[in-house]
């Protein structure tokens, strides 16, 4: 697997990526007695992807990711052809409707919340992030002067800009004050600097001390790239956000199922009830394709409570004319 990690590294792939890979190449492996892949082919690699969706029951998405580890394995890893009519029992992809809050839950739930679970909720709300672009924010990539954030190498590899709500603004300056002190003392006691996507450190190899690459939201405690080996300053585990949030939602005792997704589900959802464009909402959520969004629209046409009844529009009318 050294050379499979290799190849992903070159390739800038992120660390998690790198782990779901390995996983399921090992799977893959294990499923077909340990034989070296260069001995498999189409029939193995159908029986390994058809008894996930069989046997395992995994969800079309796991099956999605399993499949691109094997073609990585071939095409990147051993420069080996993969053959393109691979026809495994494929899973069915499950069609669930976003869980969304109301415009009064999300207030709840963020009335609920304090410090700086608080602040990465308004966020996500705000701007309609990932929990892991949330996380990843570094601070130059915060623009105050012109009122957005700059999301790198989101969900596709896609940079991106989308909301930065004014009524955060002064919150999150005084937040960045506060870590900035942690990123002086970093710097006096020689901690390694933060790590760089893309092997930039190499292009640049003080950027990494520099505060504008800092993480916006880092944690409190030093831990090991398990890269590099280098002892430095991470950004926050995205654990303790969710914590704070199934805590928030049951002390306002909403039963809906909260996760930190759910503020980006509700991001969209208001924005369309707002009339806001489904174009300019897909291009705020970095989604490649506006079907994707679509599923938004489906949302609000089960929202009944939203929708006026027309016998509401002429009751009033109505009842005047029985009065007369």
């Amino acid at each position: 697997m050294d050379q499979v990690r290799e190849v992903m590294r070159y390739h800038h792939y992120s660390i998690r990526t790198e782990e779901a890979y390995i996983k399921w190449i090992l799977a893959f492996i294990r499923f077909n007695g340990k034989q070296h892949p260069k001995s498999l082919g189409k029939r193995e690699i159908e029986g390994f992807l058809s008894d996930m969706a069989v046997n395992k029951n995994y969800a079309a998405s796991t099956q999605s990711l399993a499949l691109n580890a094997i073609v990585f394995l071939y095409k990147r890893v051993l420069d080996l052809p993969i053959a393109d009519d691979l026809e495994p029992t494929r899973s069915k992809k499950a069609v669930r409707l976003p869980v969304v809050l109301s415009k009064t839950e999300a207030a709840q739930i963020l009335s609920a919340m304090t410090g700086v679970n608080a602040l990465l909720a308004k966020l996500m709300y705000g701007a309609g992030l990932r929990v892991m672009e949330l996380l990843r924010l570094r601070v130059q990539d915060i623009d105050f002067a012109n009122g957005y954030l700059i999301v790198r190498d989101g969900k596709g590899g896609k940079d991106r800009s989308t909301l930065l709500a004014q009524s955060i603004v002064p919150e999150l300056k005084a937040h960045l004050v506060e870590i900035k002190a942690l990123f002086e003392q970093d710097r006096a006691d020689n901690v390694a600097g933060v790590y760089l996507p893309n092997l930039l450190d190499k292009k640049f190899p003080n950027a990494g001390v520099t505060w504008g690459w800092q993480y916006a939201f880092p944690s409190k405690t030093l831990s090991t790239d398990p890269r590099t080996g280098a002892i430095r300053r991470h950004h926050l585990d995205e654990s303790g956000l969710g914590k704070a949030l199934r805590a928030a939602k049951v002390k306002v005792g909403i039963d809906k199922r909260v996760t930190s997704h759910i503020f980006r589900h509700s991001f969209a959802t208001h924005l369309l009830e707002a009339g806001t464009n489904i174009r300019v909402v897909q291009k705020l959520l970095g989604h490649a394709d506006v079907k994707t969004t679509e599923i938004y629209t489906h949302v609000l046409q089960q929202n009944l409570q939203a929708v006026t009844s027309p016998l509401e529009l002429i009751q009033s009318a109505i009842d005047n004319d029985s009065s007369s």
